[in-house]
């Protein structure tokens, strides 16, 4: 693990293009698409033992664009796995704003850039391309942490102005992927979460949630927490190929199982639905989350923006060659014709009749196994800002 990460340099067996200043902006846009489109950066299979995406894109906003060529120095024995790296974030603040009307939350926390569970359809790869970063392997080995996110925190929710709502975790990158067994970075965010009494929703993939049951239990006995488990999968096989670093499904039952038993309100998420891939398991998936103790139930469609395009071709092509074609097109046709409609209230949900039936399936099977019959709605009116909870919590040892 490093604590600091540079830009990433030319590496051997790579051939850079660079960007005329005398091209129109759209002009370079056009010839690096096309350039990544027909050479796409490949990575020796043996190095990406473990890791979901097939590719490493340049990202979409660099002034290069990168093509392999075989410079002869390559020595099968001399192949090293990829490693992860982190690098310490300085931010600014932590509380994330967000206004969308289709998502149920108007703030959240990431406490890492990147994740190395490497789902390979993860939607915030894209991101990485803020950081002149691949959304392909980087985005799963070019890590960012924030260890400053307990303080940053403390602070913000100590501003007189602020006012208490649901903090969701997990929004965009999973808070218990395993560099947090180190780092502690989320560990850190509940322990002041749970001090002000403020209200939390965890999304996550990971049994390492089970890690903070006694923060997350007494939470919950308040009214103060709750926790979404993602299961993409019954398959251990086809988990394995899509989310190579993730926890197993049966393991994620388990978790919705411990979590259950502790008193924690927990939902499924069956996200995202790819079709002619783990569409057929949306029953199945429902009923073995209700019977390990969920009772609340959600989908997403598959959405593929900016980047995700390729690399989800890439991985069709690579896992399931003979059906990438069709299941990339059954994906366009929840979407308009394209792979992806980023209109607020189609982007998650889908449109046409592929995604239509596949609602329908969902919805039908959620009532019949009695998902969704009551929604827990977490508690504000607890909250306590830093000072006034530090100060009650010593007043109290007397």
């Amino acid at each position: 693990m490093t604590a600091m990460m540079t830009q990433p340099q030319p590496v051997r067996g790579s051939a850079y293009s660079q960007r005329n200043p005398a091209e129109t902006r759209e002009r370079v846009r056009e010839r690096l698409a096309a350039a990544r489109t027909s050479r796409p950066p490949s990575v020796d299979p043996r190095a990406r033992r473990g890791r979901g995406a097939a590719t490493n894109e340049t990202a979409r906003f660099e002034i290069v664009a990168r093509e392999d060529f075989d410079d002869g120095w390559d020595i099968a024995e001399e192949v090293a796995p990829l490693r992860t790296e982190v690098a310490f974030e300085k931010a600014k603040t932590i509380i994330t704003r967000n206004d969308s009307p289709d998502i149920g939350f108007d703030r959240s926390i990431n406490p890492y850039r990147g994740c190395e569970h490497g789902c390979f359809y993860c939607f915030a790869r894209p991101t990485h391309a803020w950081h002149g970063l691949s959304a392909g392997l980087d985005f799963e080995t070019k890590l960012f942490a924030k260890p400053d996110a307990a303080k940053l925190l403390e602070k913000e929710l100590a501003a007189p102005s602020y006012e208490a709502r649901t903090i969701a975790l997990g929004t965009n990158t999973d808070p218990y992927q395993p560099v947090e067994k180190k780092l502690g970075a989320t560990r850190g965010v509940l322990e002041v979460l749970a001090r002000c009494d403020h209200p939390v929703g965890i999304v996550t993939k990971s049994a390492l949630v089970t890690r903070d049951l006694d923060l997350l239990g007494p939470m919950a006995e308040r009214g103060l927490a709750k926790v979404a488990v993602s299961i993409t999968t019954l398959d251990p096989r086809l988990a394995r190929r899509m989310e190579p670093r993730a926890a197993t499904p049966a393991l994620r039952l388990d978790t919705i199982r411990r979590l259950s038993d502790e008193g924690v309100p927990v939902s499924v998420l069956v996200a995202p639905v790819i079709p002619a891939i783990n569409d057929h398991e949306i029953e199945r998936i429902l009923e073995a989350a209700y019977a390990a103790g969920a009772r609340e139930a959600g989908y997403v469609m598959l959405r593929l923006p900016h980047e995700l395009k390729g690399l989800a071709r890439d991985w069709l092509r690579e896992h399931y060659p003979q059906r990438a074609e069709h299941v990339l097109s059954l994906v366009r046709d929840t979407h308009g014709g394209k792979e992806y409609d980023s209109r607020w209230g189609a982007r998650q949900s889908g449109t046409g009749p592929v995604a239509w039936a596949i609602g329908r399936r969902f919805e039908i099977a959620a009532k019949r196994i009695g998902f969704n019959e009551k929604r827990v709605r977490l508690r504000t009116d607890l909250f306590r800002k830093p000072g006034k909870a530090e100060l009650q919590g010593q007043l109290a040892l007397f």
